[in-house]
């Protein structure tokens, strides 16, 4: 998400370090590549002017380049500037007690219908009942598509397959929410593969008659300024309460995000985030703001963590570590865990200070490498799990025939396990901020490092042993080999 956007415009801000005091002229010169990198992003050209209108004028002023650091307080400035075009966004979805209809309206292939049920699961989530209305009787496969995605959630879907009015379908099914006492309808409306004057009146007419609380209009990022433009035809024929951008997690420019808010006036109140019916989140544009500058996301990772994990999974890994243990099993759940929470790009993404690393991870199969550890883990015996130390060369080639990978691939994942439970270990009983400095950390790490390992640090004896010493020594070692050799056996 804003991939282009974020280093583009971080590089620009980064030209003013080391100039040693600033000037007008080169901060006006900084000022300039912010508005190049915003052009790129595809963000509408009146948005860009009024924007660096607004952020010239404080970045110029006499306390910004009179300041100890003053490309902190431009960060500060522009980060602030952000959030001011692209908020405020109220959140309520103003639903009634007594009940309350949802319109969805947008053009074809903005994701309308699979949003329609994200939102109805978003409105189950927070107590109601809600119901789908399939008013999109230009498209018979949507009519179909929502009954499966209802049927998924355990939402009911009201459909009239012979009906040829879609706002006699909109009435008759706000008096059917009323008889199975679902207390919110969501309308999803017709679409077009443009808008026109046909699609517009149609959807006055569902206004009207049917009289919805709130009409969001969905639209797909990745159109750039189409979107806007939608934006703005839509909201003068139905005068909208918000808009719901889908697609916004493969959008690396970010111009719609930035500008529609601008342009129209109305909100974004919902981004789409992925397939997956659990991918709606509610638009914060401080946070949104914070990504764009390379600052993360925490909140939004924890809010994700809280809703997506198994807490009482969680629970008890934590109890476990509490107690000093930490298994091969034990591994395998927390990929299970995390995985729900999206790829390993997305989560950089959100860790401060670690959003630049995901150009360096690249098109890497990190989702891939992942299956290839389970696959690993999975083929162990329970005695392998739980002391990794025992598995020798045969059991290395046991393993690895099992998982499909080669036999080197199973030892280093036995090498990386013991500093990884070590890390575990020690971040056990420790609060959100000290985890995620340790996992930042860990993380810049493990990047710095060619080989790409974490590997256990060495610890110096602080003396050279003589001849004898190293004699006893290796005697020693010989004699543990003998008798894990014999615990093997019995493993056996």
């Amino acid at each position: 998400m804003f991939e282009t956007l974020q280093s583009s415009l971080i590089s620009a801000l980064r030209t003013l370090r080391g100039r040693g005091k600033l000037t007008e002229s080169n901060m006006q010169e900084g000022l300039r590549l912010v508005q190049e990198a915003l052009l790129e992003a595809d963000v509408s050209l009146e948005v860009v002017k009024q924007f660096i209108a607004r952020v010239g004028q404080q970045a110029v002023g006499e306390q910004v380049l009179r300041s100890l650091n003053p490309t902190y307080q431009l960060f500060g400035i522009v980060h602030q500037e952000l959030v001011q075009l692209m908020g405020p966004v109220d959140h309520s979805l103003h639903l009634k007690p007594s009940g309350a209809v949802l319109m969805l309206c947008g053009l074809q292939g903005s994701g309308k219908t699979t949003t329609c049920a994200k939102l109805g699961r978003v409105v189950k989530e927070r107590g109601r009942k809600p119901m789908l209305v399939a008013a999109d009787l230009q498209r018979p496969a949507a009519i179909q598509q929502l009954q499966i995605l209802g049927e998924t959630l355990s939402i009911p879907v009201y459909v009239e397959m012979e009906a040829k009015d879609p706002v006699a379908v909109c009435q008759n099914a706000v008096r059917h929410a009323e008889s199975i006492q679902a207390d919110v309808a969501i309308l999803d409306t017709a679409g077009r593969l443009h808008v026109d004057e046909e699609l517009m009146h149609e959807l006055a007419r569902i206004d009207r008659r049917v009289e919805p609380d709130q009409v969001y209009l969905v639209v797909d990022a990745m159109t750039g300024q189409d979107a806007v433009r939608s934006a703005k035809a839509f909201n003068e024929a139905l005068e909208l309460d918000g808009v719901i951008m889908t697609k916004l997690d493969g959008d690396a420019r970010g111009g719609a995000a930035l500008s529609v808010k601008a342009v129209t006036g109305v909100p974004i109140k919902f981004i789409g985030t992925g397939e997956q019916l659990d991918g709606l989140e509610e638009f914060h544009p401080d946070r949104i703001a914070g990504r764009i500058l390379g600052r993360g996301d925490i909140l939004s990772l924890v809010e994700q963590a809280q809703r997506k994990l198994d807490q009482e999974e969680m629970a008890r890994q934590e109890a476990r570590l509490r107690q000093g243990e930490f298994t091969l099993v034990d591994f395998r759940n927390l990929i299970d865990q995390t995985r729900r929470l999206g790829s390993f790009q997305q989560m950089l993404s959100l860790i401060p200070g670690l959003g630049q690393l995901t150009s360096m991870v690249g098109d890497s199969d990190a989702e891939g490498e992942l299956s290839h550890v389970k696959g690993i883990i999975d083929s162990m015996t329970p005695a392998e799990r739980r002391n990794p130390k025992i598995i020798d060369q045969s059991r290395r080639r046991r393993i690895a025939e099992g998982a499909g990978v080669q036999p080197h691939q199973v030892n280093e994942l036995v090498k990386q396990f013991e500093p990884m439970a070590d890390m575990m270990k020690s971040v056990s009983g420790m609060g959100m901020r000290q985890r995620m400095q340790a996992v930042q950390g860990m993380i810049q790490k493990t990047m710095a490092d060619p080989s790409g390992r974490l590997m256990k640090q060495k610890k110096g004896t602080g003396k050279r042993l003589t001849s004898a010493e190293k004699a006893k020594l290796r005697k020693l070692r010989e004699r543990e080999a003998r008798r894990k050799k014999r615990e093997q056996k019995k493993d056996k």
